[in-house]
């Protein structure tokens, strides 16, 4: 159609935004891959540029969410359905345990900055564990009910895993500094 004019990104983009769009054409493993990479930058550009006290900020009341604390979960949940449910990995589970679940939000002690050390080391493993998989098929065990899980299925919950807490740290991110944008 001639005349038409090209829709305009509504939301701004960053300062330092330097995520690398997913690709628009690619084989399954190359997009889900690309889309939960540019989902994991997507959270640390919402929480870039904060002091550390203030990524500790729960600044939605009633709610105990902050930005250190999704970092925690996100930490979490890497390693759960990466190392342990997907590699069989034999390693503890982090701000967690069935006397405190919530810990992961509830607990903020310790260093922040060390939190999101652990969550980088976490997504990074997570990526060498899907490279190192022979396909989106290959299959670990959920460990709560013994039955098969294939790496396709992990990606995509975790692409939906991030979305969700995306956008919890963009309301976090608004009401913290009224920062906004993509």
């Amino acid at each position: 159609m001639t005349g038409t004019p090209t829709p305009q990104h509504y939301s701004p983009r960053w300062d330092g935004d330097t995520r690398i769009d997913p690709p628009a054409v690619g084989g399954e493993r190359e997009t889900l891959s690309a889309v939960l990479d540019w989902q994991r930058a997507a959270f640390e550009l919402k929480c870039a540029g904060l002091p550390p006290e203030r990524l500790s900020e729960r600044a939605v009341p009633p709610s105990t969410l902050s930005l250190h604390g999704l970092a925690r979960h996100l930490a979490g949940v890497e390693r759960w359905w990466f190392r342990i449910q997907f590699a069989g990995e034999d390693v503890p589970l982090l701000y967690y345990s069935d006397d405190d679940p919530d810990q992961d939000f509830d607990s903020l002690e310790g260093d922040v900055e060390e939190a999101f050390a652990v969550w980088r080391a976490e997504c990074e493993r997570s990526r060498q564990i899907t490279a190192a998989a022979p396909s989106l098929d290959a299959t670990g065990i959920r460990k709560r009910t013994g039955e098969s899980v294939s790496l396709r299925r992990i990606t995509v919950d975790m692409i939906a895993e991030y979305a969700r807490h995306i956008g919890h740290a963009d309301l976090l991110r608004e009401r913290i500094d009224g920062h906004t944008g993509v």
